[in-house]
C-alpha cells in the first residue's frame, strides 16, 4: 500500500526527535492508540474486499510492528540518556572508604539486667514480675511496714490520685520489686528461688538518686536455709558479675521491716588513682541490703513460717551499673543522649552469658 508510506514516515520520523518519555507516549496514541491513524486503517480492513484485504492486512501489521518497536528502541534510549545524566550528577569517589554503619545500643541498664538474670539463672532463679501500680497491702502492709513507717508518707512515695469519697484501698507506684515476692509466693507456694528486677519509683533526685529506678530483688525459700546460704549466692554474684576472680564482703547489721536478721553488705574495694578497683583494697563500700525473710512477710504470703524459712536481697541495678561501667551520674541514664549511649551502650546481639562473658 502505497499510502502507508508517508504515515510511515512521518511517525518514524517524530519517534526519532522525541526528547522525552511523555512526547513519546504521545506519539505512540497518535498512532497505535485505539483512535490513531494505524488503529482507525485497521479497522478499515473489514470493508475491503478479500483481494485488498490480502495486500492491505500484512502492510499496516508490518506498519505497526515496525513503529512499536521504533518507540520501544526510543525510549530504552532516552532512559539510558536519563540514566547517564544522573550518573554524572551523582558520581562518587569509590576509593573513599565506606561510611560507618550506624547500628542500634542496649542501654546498660536493660544489659545489666540481662547480666543479673544469666547469673542467678546459673544459680537455679527464675524471674518473676508484678505490676508497677501496686496496692498498699502488697507494697507496706504485706513486707511488715507499720502504717507509721517513714516510707509510707507522701515525701517519699507516690500515692495515685483519688477521687473524693473513693474509699477503696489506696495504690502507689511501688517503691521496691519487693512486691513481687510476696505475689510469686502466693502463687507458687514454697520452696521457691526467683529473682525480680523492675522499675520503682521514690520521691528523690540527686547525683545518685532519681524519681523512678531500677532493682533487682531475690528470693530464696525453703526448709533449712540460712544465712551462709545467702552469703554464697551475694559472693557468687559478684564474682560474676564484676568478672573478678574473688571478692570480700562485709554483712553488717542492720534493720528492715521485712527481713529478720537484717544485714547491709559492703564489698572490698580500693580506690588508687582515682580508680576504683573491686575486690581488693583496704576500703568498703555498700552494694545492697539483705536479710532473712521475716516470719510475717511468709505468713502475708501463705507461706508457714514454722515450716519454711529464706533469705532476700535488692540492689540498684542502675548503681551497680555505674560501679562497674564506671558511670558517674545516675540522672545521665534517662538523659535520652544518643551521644552517651554511644559511648556506654551494648551491641544488640551479644547476650550475656556466665560461660561466654557478660559484657562482651
Amino acid at each position: 500500500m502505497q499510502d502507508l508510506e508517508p504515515l510511515r514516515a512521518k511517525y518514524l520520523g517524530e519517534i526519532a526527535e522525541a526528547t522525552d518519555e511523555a512526547g513519546l507516549e504521545a506519539i505512540r496514541v497518535a498512532a497505535l492508540g485505539k483512535k490513531g491513524e494505524v488503529s482507525l486503517r485497521m479497522r478499515e480492513l473489514g470493508k475491503m474486499t478479500p483481494e485488498e484485504r490480502r495486500e492491505a492486512g500484512p502492510a499496516l501489521n508490518a506498519l505497526k510492528d515496525e513503529l512499536g518497536a521504533a518507540i520501544s528502541a526510543q525510549a530504552a534510549a532516552l532512559a539510558d540518556a536519563a540514566l547517564a545524566e544522573r550518573l554524572k550528577a551523582e558520581w562518587f569517589d569509590v576509593t573513599l572508604a565506606p561510611r560507618p554503619v550506624r547500628q542500634g545500643t542496649i542501654h546498660p541498664v536493660s544489659q545489666v539486667m540481662e547480666e543479673c538474670a544469666a547469673i542467678f539463672a546459673e544459680m537455679g532463679f527464675t524471674i518473676a514480675e508484678g505490676p508497677q501500680i501496686e496496692t498498699d497491702w502488697f507494697n507496706f502492709d504485706a513486707l511488715n511496714i507499720p502504717p507509721e513507717h517513714p516510707a509510707r508518707q507522701e515525701h517519699d512515695t507516690f500515692f495515685m490520685a483519688r477521687e473524693e469519697g473513693d474509699d477503696r484501698p489506696p495504690h502507689v507506684l511501688r517503691t521496691h520489686t519487693s512486691p513481687v515476692q510476696i505475689r510469686a509466693m502466693q502463687e507458687h507456694g514454697a520452696p521457691i528461688r526467683v529473682i525480680a528486677p523492675g522499675r520503682v519509683y521514690r520521691m528523690d533526685m540527686d547525683q545518685t538518686h532519681t524519681p523512678m529506678f531500677h532493682q533487682v530483688e531475690g528470693l530464696a525459700i525453703d526448709r533449712d536455709i540460712s544465712m551462709a546460704n545467702l552469703k554464697w549466692v551475694l559472693e557468687e554474684f559478684c564474682k560474676a558479675f564484676f568478672e573478678v576472680e574473688s571478692v570480700e564482703l562485709r554483712f553488717r547489721a542492720s534493720h528492715f521491716p521485712f527481713t529478720e536478721p537484717s544485714a547491709e553488705v559492703d564489698i572490698r574495694c580500693s580506690w588508687e588513682g582515682g580508680q576504683l578497683k573491686l575486690g581488693e583494697g583496704d576500703d568498703w563500700m555498700e552494694i545492697l541490703g539483705s536479710g532473712m525473710v521475716h516470719p510475717k512477710v511468709l505468713a502475708a504470703a501463705g507461706v508457714d513460717p514454722e515450716e519454711w524459712q529464706g533469705f532476700a536481697f535488692g540492689m540498684g541495678i542502675d548503681r551497680i551499673a555505674m560501679l562497674k561501667y564506671g558511670i558517674p551520674d545516675l540522672r545521665a541514664f534517662f538523659d535520652s543522649d544518643l551521644r552517651w549511649l554511644k559511648h556506654y551502650g551494648f551491641a544488640a546481639l551479644d547476650v550475656p552469658t556466665v560461660h561466654g562473658g557478660l559484657s562482651r
